[in-house]
């Protein structure tokens, strides 16, 4: 890596102020620029002023004063630790390198592309738990950062500090560069978590509104007061900025302004059934004589920590059991081990596990994971004839996602002090779902995915690692490195055919 004449040129010493005579005027310094370096910036300029265009705020201009100065006028000393000696020239070298290896990085994570990693199995098994990947942030438009002063290498905890990376002012209104395309049914999508608002940081990985709503129904209370009220269990609350929440990747599958509904864990999109990825993965209950080795479900493919196991229960007729997530494929492999002594049943058919606690929270509609009724996904632009029935399903969005005073009063609908039966949504919201149906924390359980949040979509697979496997033993999965973490979905169809 270079010093700071990556940002300072070697030529700006050729009309160093010594050389300018009277010199110290605007007129000397422009006069001892060379052509070649007038040439250089025209360029940078007209690469400035497009990303100032697209960016869509004219403020922006005035960093264009910055170059100036750093090409042409070099009023600004930025080179003046070069003169020095001794360990003052070292350390400021280190400190020109590192402070442009972070602008570098910053404007790449936020305009072009970043690296992330898949932590959970929720889109076993297009993509596995260890997958590195790139996405890419062009494809549907950069969004322009509403958090702009933020460490480019943290999505909102410093390590080690264990402090917020980030200073939540000034916020940005959302604006997003052009994008190649608009999001795609089956494409696998990085997003803000969109109930990432709130985190109570004692409990950094629970959902925050399914603590509080668990809360009041085991006779709790109001669940906010509960958890403002104990620290010393849930730790301080916290909200967050948009592009600061936690980063999810889940599979598109509903798209602005169709009718989505889901029977026996079946999708139909206005009606007409969606097929399956070929991957997709759905929770068996596996009757079992006696434990099964572990290296047995890991050669089949399934991590330690997505297998359960349940010893023998006592009720008249009972068994041991496994719950596992098993594609097509693996469900018939599982068949044929002798360790098993009855055919599989879907877990939502054995009646073993409550399927309840879905989106919208709270709700009387009586939906459960696999079940639930057709609903209206918002777009933008389109009016919504609001009810106190749909209320619950489109509450959020208006009320946080887009920013409204919303509240009932004497059965009727306020939004921002006005009554009114209708409202025109500000945005595009998705329904994403995970493939490993499941074991899948997705729309069914905290609803639509607001535009804003949308990140971008993987296109490659950097580097897997097998979290449960050392590296003798086939750590690294080279067969996916450089893999398209997409495969259900190609030559632009889903499921692919």
């Amino acid at each position: 890596m270079t010093d700071s004449s990556k940002i300072t040129p070697p030529e700006i010493k050729e009309h160093s102020l010594k050389n300018v005579g009277p010199e110290k005027s605007l007129r000397g310094r422009l006069r001892a620029v060379k052509p070649t370096r007038w040439v250089r910036f025209g360029i940078v300029s007209l690469i400035f002023l497009t990303w100032v265009v697209l960016m869509g705020n004219p403020w922006l201009l005035l960093l264009w004063l910055l170059l100036i100065d750093i090409y042409l006028t070099g009023y600004i000393p930025f080179t003046w630790w070069k003169k020095k000696t001794g360990a003052t020239r070292t350390v400021m070298a280190w400190v020109d390198a590192i402070v442009y290896a972070l602008i570098l990085i910053y404007f790449i994570f936020a305009f072009i592309g970043q690296q992330y990693e898949i932590p959970s199995s929720s889109l076993e098994k297009s993509l596995l738990v260890g997958d590195r990947l790139w996405v890419d942030k062009t494809v549907y438009g950069a969004r322009v950062p509403q958090t702009p002063i933020h460490f480019p290498l943290a999505q909102h905890t410093l390590p080690f500090l264990n402090t917020k990376s980030y200073v939540e002012n000034p916020q940005l209104e959302y604006h997003r560069m052009p994008g190649r395309r608009g999001i795609e049914r089956g494409d696998i999508v990085v997003f803000n978590y969109p109930q990432g608002d709130t985190v109570a940081l004692g409990r950094p990985n629970d959902d925050y509104y399914m603590m509080a709503w668990r809360i009041e129904q085991e006779g709790g209370g109001d669940g906010r007061k509960y958890i403002a009220s104990h620290p010393g269990t849930f730790g301080q609350v916290v909200w967050r900025p948009v592009d600061r929440r936690e980063n999810y990747v889940k599979r598109a599958i509903g798209l602005p302004g169709e009718r989505l509904r889901i029977s026996n864990d079946s999708i139909f999109i206005n009606g007409s059934y969606i097929a399956e990825p070929e991957h997709v993965q759905f929770n068996y209950i596996v009757p079992v004589s006696g434990p099964i080795a572990p290296e047995k479900w890991l050669e089949l493919g399934v991590r330690a920590d997505d297998h359960r196991f349940e010893p023998l229960r006592n009720e008249p007729g009972g068994y041991s059991f496994y719950d596992v997530p098993l594609t097509r494929e693996m469900k018939a492999e599982v068949e044929k081990w002798p360790e098993v002594i009855a055919p599989l049943r879907l877990e939502r058919e054995s009646g073993l596990y409550d399927l309840g606690g879905v989106f919208p929270l709270g709700n009387d509609y009586g939906w459960t994971r696999p079940d639930m009724g057709e609903f209206w996904i918002p777009k933008r632009g389109s009016t919504l004839h609001l009810t106190l029935d749909n209320l619950p399903i489109y509450e959020r969005a208006i009320r946080v996602y887009e920013d409204n005073d919303l509240s009932v009063r004497d059965g009727k609908i306020y939004i921002n002090g006005e009554q009114t039966d209708y409202y025109t949504f500000k945005l595009d919201y998705y329904w994403m779902m995970g493939d490993n149906r499941d074991r899948s924390a997705d729309s069914r359980y905290w609803g639509f995915v607001p535009e804003d949040h949308i990140v971008g979509s993987p296109v490659f697979i950097i580097l897997s690692l097998d979290q449960e496997r050392s590296l003798s033993d086939g750590k690294i999965r080279w067969d996916r490195i450089l893999r398209n973490p997409n495969p259900d979905k190609s030559g632009g169809k889903w499921p692919a055919e």
